[in-house]
């Protein structure tokens, strides 16, 4: 699924990113930033492996969701901390709103990617 690289990558970039992250951050935002972008991989792993049932489908998407915008707050705060530059900021902010935005479409119709019985 073409949502699951462009997750993949954003978890990955903010792993990369945060890499640079003072060391009294690390229980904190470090620690955040990598779990909620990684989670949206993780949910969508789950939600792919239950698309039989759209209702469970569509609830893991929204997990996804949640914790993409969990994300973004974590990109926010990097920035206003000084940890990324602004440059970094808008490159993972974009990268990461094009994953919002696939995902509201699945969540809205979810149709396609769902099991036929």
């Amino acid at each position: 699924m073409e949502v699951y690289r462009k997750a993949y990558a954003v978890a990955m970039r903010a792993f990369e990113l945060s890499k640079r992250f003072p060391p009294e951050e690390r229980w904190a935002l470090t620690g955040q930033i990598r779990r909620s972008s990684r989670s949206v991989c993780n949910n969508l792993r789950e939600a792919w492996a239950k698309r039989r049932y759209e209702a469970h489908f569509v609830s893991k998407l929204t997990d996804c969701d949640g914790e993409a915008n969990e994300t973004d707050s974590s990109i926010d705060f990097a920035l206003d901390c000084k940890y990324i530059t602004s440059e970094e900021h808008s490159e993972l902010v974009s990268l990461n709103s094009e994953v919002c935005r696939m995902l509201g479409s699945m969540i809205i119709n979810p149709a396609p990617f769902l099991l036929k019985p």
